[in-house]
């Protein structure tokens, strides 16, 4: 059985996702189709993560991809989490996605609809769905408070928890569209507001090409292993959000190799892939921010960060925050201050060539940064401190 060590998956980490500055893509298209998408939940997180992996990054280039020629677009899929992927392959995440997220989202709607006041049902919130898809293809794009305004219905409020310390108010409007988002029936699309606003505009989604749910997931298993291979079934789980049936099926359809992953057991690689690390890239640093998917790709995550380090990087769920990188290893945490200024602290003594490349680094993400203020739903947990 081959023998895959530590040192090999960061140089494939660093060749695979583009992180080595002679490996940098041209067009943020070829960065989503890199890492087989990019994790949306944060809206700057797609920008910084694509300008991390571009030789001329812009902010007009990331913007042509997404809003222009449309040919990345952002929808929910794996774990229910939003991703920016290739346009033309929405329909494999769409039927990859197991039915029953939107299925839940749905059941979730319904009960608090079943307890306002007035009571709905699925019947009623079906017109409505309907009367909403009728006005966004009327206008042909339009943000939640636009959508609202022109459909009454879906100014409907309801008090959640009434009466109790954490008493919430849920708009109608908003949850209807995340729904019909999940359920394909339509798309975000330009932000309101800058690049880092995490409110959209909405316009109907084309309909998807019919395809086999098994052969999907199938297919997204492979380009999991070419861009994140060698990995184990645990790891294409946490990627996926799927059960252990769906991934070990997906895996038996697949011309796999069964390798050792020395520190880790047995994982499965892609065949012809044996000696891709054989010529490490070279020295290499990187500001990633939080959910990146170099930082979000595998569940076991000893081989690019130090087990003792891991409370200060990642949450409690596994939730990565913004990190400095070093030669395929996490060896810090970076964060913004108030006006702009970019900040970050080192976990180890990565010495004075790796420091320099850092330091190099850093001033590039700030040019970049041209002082917008980020939005972090997912901070570091050493954040406190370097904010303090």
């Amino acid at each position: 059985m081959r023998r895959i060590y530590p040192a090999d998956r960061r140089a494939r980490l660093a060749r695979r996702h583009l992180l080595h500055p002679e490996l940098r893509a041209a067009h943020t298209e070829a960065v989503a189709e890199a890492l087989v998408g990019l994790h949306a939940t944060d809206a700057s997180c797609v920008t910084l993560s694509a300008f991390a992996r571009l030789g001329a990054p812009s902010l007009a280039e990331v913007d042509r991809a997404l809003y222009v020629d449309r040919t990345l677009v952002r929808m929910h899929c794996m774990r229910r989490t939003l991703f920016v992927v290739p346009e033309a392959l929405a329909p494999t995440f769409f039927h990859a996605t197991p039915p029953t997220m939107a299925a839940r989202e749905r059941a979730t709607l319904l009960k608090h609809l079943a307890a306002a006041d007035p009571p709905r049902d699925a019947r009623w919130l079906d017109a409505v769905a309907a009367l909403a898809l009728a006005e966004l293809a009327r206008l042909g794009e339009a943000a939640a408070p636009e959508l609202t305004d022109a459909v009454a219905e879906l100014q409907t409020t309801i008090t959640l928890n009434p009466g109790k310390r954490y008493e919430s108010i849920l708009r109608i409007g908003g949850e209807l569209l995340r729904l019909l988002a999940m359920e394909g029936r339509v798309r975000r699309g330009r932000p309101v507001g800058g690049w880092t606003s995490a409110r959209f505009r909405y316009r109907i989604a084309p309909a998807m090409e019919p395809l086999d749910p098994a052969a999907a997931q199938t297919e997204l298993v492979r380009r999991w292993l070419r861009s994140y291979g060698p990995g184990t079934e645990a790891d294409l789980k946490w990627w996926t959000g799927w059960g252990v049936r769906e991934v070990r099926r997906a895996l038996t359809h697949l011309p796999v190799e069964e390798v050792e992953l020395v520190g880790v057991g047995r994982g499965w690689d892609l065949p012809g892939s044996a000696g891709e690390e054989a010529e490490p890239p070279g020295p290499w640093a990187a500001f990633l921010p939080g959910l990146d998917p170099a930082t979000m790709g595998w569940q076991q995550r000893d081989f690019y960060l130090d087990p003792t380090h891991r409370p200060l990087v990642y949450d409690s769920v596994g939730n990565g925050g913004p990190t400095v990188w070093s030669d395929g290893r996490i060896v810090g945490v970076w964060a913004q201050r108030r006006g702009g200024e970019l900040v970050w602290r080192l976990l180890d003594d990565v010495g004075a060539e790796a420091t320099t490349l850092i330091d190099k680094e850093a001033a590039r993400l700030q040019a970049l940064l041209d002082n917008d203020e980020l939005r972090v739903s997912f901070p570091a947990p050493l954040t406190r401190e370097l904010l303090s």
